[in-house]
């Protein structure tokens, strides 16, 4: 347990520091950067702290300076930290409400647009998580979704909800497939302990909605490249 307490003794000290020194300057400045990358710093010393490598490929293949929305799988609660630090620029995330209720964690998060998303209040919550993330896109920010909406206990692919998909068809802003694993093996769904181990992340080449005929043929084709880059055992 004692990577597990490291990372958790990390986040648990230095997220006070970064709401004390960081929220007060993105409300006077509305500028949000140094409460931004000063979490992302927090979750990478956390990562570094338990033993954890990050290992990257394909970032060459984002656009510069244009918001993507960013789907990935979902094996493990080590997946955001392994996965907002490296991507380029400022990411929101789509988030279970839940979340947002966490101290100085869900003020962040709010501060950073991240997006709730509610499950149970059915088609009006839906589109108003798409308009918010719509939103958020237009003012050059990307968006980061784990579309499987839960992780996977088994590490193979799980169905993809729809949510994301209506955002990239709403708004044609590029789609980055990004395939992650390691993680599935250093912290398993349901269990706090954490082994430290190399995480694997790659990033493919970006999809548009506009070049496919309808929603399942683009939610295939993300599948599918995600898919391409796991290991053959977490492959459906």
């Amino acid at each position: 347990m004692l990577p597990a307490l490291k990372i958790f003794l990390c986040y648990a000290l230095l997220t006070p520091l970064a709401a004390l020194l960081g929220f007060p300057w993105t409300l006077i400045t509305g500028d949000i950067t140094f409460l931004y990358r000063f979490s992302m710093w927090i979750a990478k010393k956390g990562l570094a702290l338990a033993g954890i490598r990050v290992r990257v490929s394909g970032l060459e293949n984002v656009p510069p300076k244009q918001p993507c929305i960013f789907m990935a799988n979902h094996v493990s609660n080590l997946d955001p930290p392994v996965l907002l630090p490296v991507i380029p620029g400022r990411t929101a995330v789509f988030v279970k409400k839940e979340l947002m209720k966490i101290p100085f964690l869900g003020a962040a998060m709010r501060m950073g647009g991240f997006v709730a998303v509610e499950r149970n209040r059915g088609p009006e919550a839906a589109k108003e998580s798409i308009d918010r993330g719509s939103r958020v896109l237009a003012s050059g920010v990307h968006i980061t979704s784990f579309p499987e909406g839960t992780r996977s206990r088994t590490g193979h692919l799980l169905p993809f909800k729809k949510g994301p998909f209506y955002l990239a068809q709403q708004t044609n802003a590029p789609i980055i497939p990004v395939s992650i694993f390691g993680t599935e093996s250093m912290m398993r769904k349901g269990s706090l302990k954490i082994v430290p181990g190399e995480a694997f992340l790659h990033f493919h080449a970006p999809l548009l909605a506009e070049h496919y005929g309808s929603r399942e043929e683009l939610m295939l084709a993300v599948r599918e490249r995600i898919s391409s880059s796991l290991p053959e055992w977490m492959r459906n």
